[in-house]
């Protein structure tokens, strides 16, 4: 004879009870082909599954995996991004506010060209970028080396093309390309043959900062050489390395007249042609 197995009655609500067949389902405790919650309680009582706190985490672990989560997607590993916001998620002790936030990301995400483009990233892959923008302008680009990079609070796509034809930049940059990602609706993403660069196409830009700039000044990833010059302790020598003159320039002009560029020529010449325009906005004569 078989013996039967005592019965228990769980007073759950309704809400904790597909809670338990969500578990009894994910673990694989089943009768048939439904979740079976009797199942997973004598799994528990084997100690076939472990019971552990969902309620200890710190307030700075949450806040840490939060950033996390937010900087991984800013620079495209949105795989990875997911993968941290489920495990928020599942904890009890995350706040309603951030919850629901963390919700509205994983319910926002990137559209398929984009996760493309993550994942040729991550293979070193290649590949073939056609968008048409909003002025119904078809653009193709041969990407042989990608990154995604934030601007002032935007992402882009920062990239070193085969086509050149339509960049602005001085001569020895205009391989590479800065595109808004936001700003592409719908994209085709194809793999190509060819080897991935190592980077973007880069120059030496040499700068001096005075003044106060000169002492505050904090050293970059991309900086070659800091120093001060040898015959004064008051002006600051800065060597950097630079893949854009765009994004370059728009941070050093924040900072005039204390930060002067030295070489090369022809980024030089771009600071002194937007002082000239500047000038002519607020009529003051410029000679040369």
């Amino acid at each position: 004879m078989s013996r039967k197995g005592q019965s228990i009655t769980l007073s759950v609500s309704e809400r904790d009870k597909a809670e338990l067949e969500n578990l009894a389902l994910e673990f694989g405790m089943m009768w048939g082909d439904r979740p079976n919650i009797s199942k997973l309680i004598e799994a528990i009582a084997r100690h076939q599954l472990t019971i552990g706190k969902n309620n200890d985490w710190s307030e700075s672990r949450i806040r840490a995996l939060d950033r996390a989560m937010r900087v991984l997607a800013d620079i495209g590993q949105n795989e990875q991004a997911q993968i941290i916001a489920q495990l928020l998620l599942e904890r009890s002790e995350l706040p309603i506010p951030l919850r629901t936030d963390i919700e509205s990301f994983l319910g926002n995400l990137p559209p398929q060209w984009r996760l493309e483009i993550d994942r040729y990233i991550l293979r070193n892959q290649p590949f073939q970028l056609s968008y048409q923008d909003a002025r119904h302008h078809v653009w193709n680009f041969t990407v042989l080396y990608a990154k995604v990079t934030p601007h002032e609070k935007r992402q882009y796509l920062d990239c070193w093309c085969e086509e050149t034809e339509g960049n602005l930049d001085v001569e020895e940059l205009q391989h590479n390309w800065s595109l808004r990602l936001d700003r592409i609706q719908d994209a085709a993403v194809l793999p190509i043959a060819g080897e991935w660069r190592s980077g973007l196409a880069e120059i030496d830009v040499e700068m001096y900062l005075f003044a106060g700039l000169a002492f505050a000044y904090q050293p970059k990833p991309e900086d070659k050489i800091n120093e001060w010059l040898p015959d004064t302790k008051k002006v600051r020598r800065v060597v950097r390395r630079v893949s854009s003159t765009f994004w370059f320039i728009r941070e050093v002009m924040q900072y005039a007249p204390d930060c002067v560029i030295v070489a090369p020529e022809n980024v030089r010449s771009l600071i002194k042609e937007k002082l000239k325009t500047l000038c002519q906005h607020y009529d003051i004569d410029v000679d040369s």
